[in-house]
């Protein structure tokens, strides 16, 4: 058996470097990329003092902010450093209350707010130039059994072995001799971001289309790399950075003709509901029930591959489009 190894402050087992009998949906750990980056580098936070860490930064996206994803899951990753081994994530809230910035490291300060027989809260603050970005309250559960059980049905669709990924979606939409420049310029820098989550669409929409579409979507998603079998925690912090990308988006579905200003996040929360692991595919089942007033809601649903509902999260966020003058005039 492989030697564990310390990542995070999570024990975890060794990289496995073939594929195997791995479990239906397991990456096996290619040579050269034993760990996935999400372990390695973005939920790897620096100890600096009792509940105090130090976290950075490995992928900023194009609007030059810092990633929500990435603090609500490097949060979670401080929290958890603050419980026992024998419990696990069962919630946590969120509210972004300023922008960050990629150009400093961002401090972690963490509250044992209480330490309970069942049930322990954390609070964390996330803190760039002295003052908090995020605020954040995690709990933590001793396991219990109850007969009080139900779950919803997971939607039907094609396994992800049978969807193309994001970046060949992308690659077949450059092909077309016809594109727009603008848009084979903006296509061309998604596919140089080196975003650490493997998505696969299950209807991806028509690109550059206007038309309005219904406030829902799916796609499969799972962290590049390998993680394997290890703290339940340290999953739950993958499937936090991973729940924020694209999700905001489902909002925007049916008002595709409206040019977005501004968009950005307000709160992020999450429940646990089952183990499941975050580079295994899990099914994202994302929609949005409201949009009104600059604001945008959105409800998702990680899956796991054999029908168990393991995450559900939700979100609201700013949304500012650009209307038209007689829209502005209303």
């Amino acid at each position: 058996m492989a030697a564990s190894t310390s990542a995070g402050g999570f024990r975890v087992p060794a990289a496995r470097a073939g594929a195997g009998d791995l479990p239906e949906g397991e990456q096996p750990a290619p040579p050269g990329d034993l760990r996935s980056v999400l372990v390695t580098s973005v939920l790897s936070l620096e100890p600096l003092d009792l509940d105090l860490f130090r976290g950075r930064h490995y992928w900023v996206p194009v609007t030059r902010r810092l990633f929500g994803g990435q603090i609500v899951g490097q949060a979670l990753v401080a929290a958890a450093k603050a419980v026992t081994e024998d419990v696990h994530a069962h919630s946590l809230h969120c509210y972004f209350v300023r922008a960050g910035d990629p150009t400093v490291p961002v401090l972690y300060q963490v509250e044992r707010t209480r330490t309970g027989k069942s049930f322990s809260v954390r609070s964390v603050k996330a803190i760039q130039h002295g003052k908090p970005i995020l605020i954040c309250q995690a709990s933590f559960q001793q396991t219990q059994e109850s007969p009080v059980q139900h779950q919803f049905t997971m939607p039907t669709v094609p396994p992800p072995e049978e969807l193309l990924t994001q970046e060949e979606l992308i690659q077949k939409y450059l092909q077309d001799p016809n594109l727009v420049e603008k848009y084979r310029l903006g296509l061309n820098k998604i596919l140089a971001q080196e975003v650490p989550v493997e998505i696969k669409p299950v209807n991806p929409p028509e690109l550059f289309s206007q038309l309005s579409q219904e406030p829902k979507q799916l796609f499969w998603v799972r962290a590049r790399g390998y993680i394997g079998e290890c703290d339940m925690k340290l999953h739950c912090c993958v499937a936090a950075y991973i729940s924020d990308y694209a999700f905001l988006g489902t909002a925007l579905l049916p008002h595709r003709q409206h040019p977005v200003m501004f968009m950005v996040s307000l709160d992020h929360s999450m429940w646990f509901h089952a183990p499941f692991r975050a580079d295994h595919w899990m099914l994202y089942e994302c929609e949005s029930p409201w949009a009104g007033g600059c604001r945008g809601l959105v409800h998702g649903r990680l899956w796991r591959r054999d029908g168990v509902l393991a995450v559900t999260c939700a979100q609201e966020g700013v949304i500012r489009v650009k209307q038209s003058p007689a829209e502005s005039k209303l």
